[in-house]
């Protein structure tokens, strides 16, 4: 009777310890009779080699709808995906996130996820990625959910991507392809266009694969006539050659409309109208800030990059100083370089600007590695020397533990509400504080007949006070040099 009790214990403790799967294997050893209780050098469920190299699923990516007639409408439209990433460091929470947020762009490019999974390496498998063994698994994982795409949270390399589809037999894209075509899908203005286009075809060039009778050598060479002399350049180096001349065209297109923006930036510079970049992680609610402080009407769409386009709109500090705003486009951790590149003119919005207003996403499980990647990126365009203020977004849906250890790591933050408006009064307040001021204080008396000179010093400079006399306007500003210079003649000389 006690063994029988000992043993029905030990059942439990084991069914409680193990995962389903491996219940019976552990029944088969002798040393399975221990407990959490018992042993006080428990440190965490312990995994076999094979165990912590396996494929885990993460529970909760999958975004089919289970209206029948509802997902048969759907997959005439969208494609079915399996989402795959490679852990290498930091926690199991660390790399579920990154898979949440991968199936969150998958979402975002009109992808209906089935699955996701991930597995833990020192690094990724060099011919496949996960390792022909778990390649098989996956390529079971896409027959059973009836995917026709796999999305890699990373970036491929060519051959890769090669072995990878050999092996699943459907279209495999990384998180790179995945994202260039979220752009290509939302750029509207031609600037946008041609800079996703450079970087399409940035990312295509080295990828490019050949089929066939497109392998096979074109006639070639020689001066002319029916009969030429010998094999020229094959078809794929044809393409090649092509994407690089159109790659050639579309950089000196992009270079001529900087040229457009540049000159914009200028003028602004000259009327010494300070600027302000809003920068941060995608879909943290740069849109909605900008359009809560100037009533810009720009797109909000609850999406990953819903806008791509900068806008840039004329602002007012509580104290009546006019600066301009400008919305960027939102950045994403491992943000592939060709983009980078290919939006550096749109980024330089930010290296040029007078203040940045970083907005992080109160409500995300994971806000300081937001702000981590928008930094990078920050970092990569030059703009390490802008003052900058952390605007913690969506206070009235955030955790209020989450938003105190925000404004306690971050010594220049705030927390606001876009959507409601909480906060808006006081990141004014803190705008106007934080932007230059200029350097000169003058007084001077301006005669009526020169008004575009009290004009100026509202527009350009800080006016303390100003009082209308016989004479003329009295002013004490604070202006620029060029602008004390033109007053200079009006001070009034000191009383003896």
């Amino acid at each position: 009777m006690t063994s029988s009790s000992s043993s029905s214990q030990a059942t439990k403790r084991l069914a409680h310890t193990y995962p389903e799967g491996l219940r019976a294997d552990a029944l088969m050893e002798e040393d399975v009779a221990w407990s959490r209780e018992i042993d006080a050098e428990w440190d965490g469920d312990q995994f076999d080699r094979s165990d912590r190299a396996a494929l885990r699923r993460v529970a909760g990516l999958s975004t089919e709808l289970e209206d029948v007639t509802e997902v048969e409408y759907r997959q005439l439209r969208l494609e079915r995906v399996v989402l795959v990433g490679v852990w290498t460091s930091g926690t199991v929470q660390d790399a579920e996130n990154s898979l949440a947020e991968l199936a969150a762009l998958a979402e975002t490019a009109g992808a209906v996820v089935l699955d996701g999974v991930i597995q833990r390496r020192d690094k990724p498998d060099a011919a496949t990625y996960i390792g022909s063994g778990k390649a098989d698994e996956l390529r079971e994982i896409v027959l059973e959910t009836g995917a026709d795409t796999v999305i890699c949270d990373g970036e491929l390399s060519p051959g890769q991507l090669i072995h990878l589809e050999d092996v699943v037999k459907v279209k495999v894209i990384d998180r790179t392809a995945l994202i260039l075509d979220i752009f290509a899908q939302h750029a509207k203005s031609r600037e946008g266009k041609a800079q996703v286009a450079l970087a399409q075809m940035q990312y295509m060039l080295p990828r490019l694969r050949g089929w066939g009778q497109s392998l096979s050598r074109q006639m070639g060479g020689g001066s002319g006539g029916l009969a030429t002399r010998g094999p020229g350049e094959t078809k794929i180096e044809t393409d090649r050659r092509r994407i690089r001349e159109k790659m050639a065209k579309m950089r000196r297109e992009i270079a001529d409309m900087k040229t457009g923006r540049e000159i914009k930036r200028q003028k602004r510079r000259r009327n010494k109208v300070p600027s302000v970049a809003i920068a941060g992680y995608t879909n943290a609610g740069k849109s909605s800030l900008l359009n809560r402080l100037t009533g810009a009407g720009v797109l909000v769409e609850n999406a990953l990059f819903a806008t791509l386009d900068p806008t840039v709109r004329r602002a007012e500090t509580p104290s009546g100083r006019l600066y301009t705003l400008a919305d960027t486009v939102g950045f994403v951790r491992h943000l592939p370089h060709h983009l980078v590149e290919a939006f550096r003119s749109t980024m330089e919005e930010v290296g040029d600007s007078d203040l940045i207003l970083h907005v992080v996403d109160g409500s995300h499980p994971d806000p300081e590695e937001q702000l981590a990647a928008v930094r990078e990126v920050i970092r990569d365009v030059g703009a390490t020397d802008v003052p900058e203020i952390v605007v913690i977004n969506k206070v009235d849906a955030a955790d209020p533990l989450v938003l105190q250890r925000l404004l306690r790591i971050e010594k220049r933050s705030l927390a606001v509400s876009a959507r409601t408006g909480q906060g808006i009064a006081e990141l004014l307040e803190l705008i106007d504080r934080e932007l230059p001021r200029p350097s000169v204080e003058i007084e001077a008396l301006v005669p009526y007949t020169h008004g575009k000179l009290v004009a100026r010093a509202h527009t350009e400079g800080q006016v303390i006070s100003a009082e209308h006399t016989a004479e003329g306007t009295l002013l004490k500003v604070r202006v620029h040099e060029d602008l004390a210079a033109d007053l200079a003649p009006y001070v009034p000389a000191p009383a003896l």
